[in-house]
């Protein structure tokens, strides 16, 4: 495998890691100190596992027929798509922000990133677009910039982290 593949591999992982590892402890303390309900990642895996089958958009994907591994498949899509974000975040920022990785690059993605569980995620599982159809989307909305605040600063630690060994 060439060297730069690699090097973008490895700094993907740990960046996107690094991020979604913030994230979920924001999540967990968000839990324990504030008592909000632990995230649920069957529903994303079972939405994630629907995806190949042709069926994006659900009206409520609470109804539709589950899978054995939904929860697991839910935090590997977690977790995979914060290493594609990772990956973007160094294909984006450049061999500049490796090198000396600033904390506004990441930031910003992660909040462009709020997109994706807006306009694809909420819609597919039956949510509405930015969980319109919930009965409290502006609190779901203003969860998902702080935990995706929470995941950039996380991918900036990482970048960081990278420069200490790499």
């Amino acid at each position: 495998m060439p060297q730069i593949l690699t090097d973008l591999l490895l700094r993907a992982l740990v960046i996107g890691i690094c991020g979604t590892a913030a994230m979920d402890i924001w999540a967990i303390i968000l839990h324990r100190v504030f008592k909000q309900p632990k995230p649920n990642w069957a529903p994303v895996g079972r939405w994630f596992l629907y995806v190949p089958r042709g069926k994006v958009f659900h009206e409520d994907i609470a109804q539709a027929a589950g899978f054995r591994f939904e929860n697991a498949a839910g935090w590997v899509a977690h977790y995979v798509t914060g290493i594609v974000y990772g990956g973007a975040l160094v294909l984006i920022a450049g061999p500049e922000w490796s090198a000396n990785p600033t904390l506004l690059p990441a930031l910003v993605l992660a909040w462009i990133t709020v997109g994706a569980g807006w306009f694809l995620l909420q819609p597919g599982m039956g949510a509405g677009w930015a969980a319109s159809k919930r009965p409290n989307p502006w609190k779901i909305r203003a969860l998902n910039l702080v935990a995706h605040t929470w995941f950039g600063l996380g991918m900036w630690v990482g970048g960081l982290l990278l420069t200490l060994v790499y």
